[in-house]
């Protein structure tokens, strides 16, 4: 894959047509899935125990399911069921206009830190992201990588600028470089640029050295909401 500078932050939508974003295919791609396939097999293995006991806490905290399936655009937009623990109460999407005002993020994204609909034990899991841990099985169905662009959701997805649809050209991943760059305290326009540059630069050795720096993010919980 063609290393290219990273877009430059004065960058506009009509920069962005020179980009030639990759779809991994052949061996590329046979290298990406084999490495996401082993290590996702191997985390179900040595987490099972903890997505056992978070479960049953899920379970037994609020009323609802224990898995929220999210329907995310996948690669070419394709959709799929995003997997994560349920961090909300039932009505959560029914109360969305009601917290619409306290949305904190840019672009098309709806972030909010002290979201009031999220339960207790919900809000510790967004905090810690581990109720992002059932994605282990979306990597094992081959409908996300390690690492790629953060899935957004179809509405958010409805609203992208053409340029932003070129995030769609490659799986999505469960951490990403936007991910250990400032989460989601970024602009969205930056973590599209960011996501276009991984695409363009894309190695083994960038998504361990990606996956290493996530760790510490996570283990620090910065931008995570």
């Amino acid at each position: 894959v063609e290393c290219r500078e990273p877009i430059g932050e004065d960058a506009t939508a009509d920069d962005e047509g020179w980009l030639d974003v990759p779809v991994f295919e052949g061996f590329d791609f046979a290298v990406k899935r084999s490495f996401d396939f082993a290590g996702a097999a191997i985390l179900v293995l040595l987490t099972a125990p903890l997505l056992a006991v978070i479960a049953v806490l899920v379970k037994l905290t609020s009323r609802g399911p224990i898995l929220h399936r999210s329907p995310r655009p996948g690669i070419g937009g394709v959709p799929f069921d995003c997997l994560k623990f349920r961090t909300m109460y039932q009505d959560a999407e029914q109360r969305k206009d009601e917290v619409r005002h306290l949305n904190e993020a840019q672009g098309p994204m709806f972030k909010i830190k002290n979201d009031p609909r999220r339960t207790p034990v919900g809000s510790l899991l967004r905090k810690t992201s581990l109720d992002e841990l059932p994605q282990f099985f979306n990597i094992l169905k081959g409908e996300m990588s390690w690492v790629g662009p953060r899935p957004t959701t179809l509405d958010e997805t409805a609203q992208y600028e053409e340029w932003h649809l070129k995030r769609l050209e490659v799986l999505p991943g469960l951490t990403g470089l936007w991910q250990v760059s400032g989460r989601s305290d970024l602009p969205f326009d930056e973590m599209v640029k960011l996501d276009l540059y991984y695409a363009e630069n894309w190695s083994l050795v960038f998504d361990l050295a990606i996956i290493l720096k996530t760790i510490p993010v996570v283990l620090k919980s910065k931008g995570a909401y």
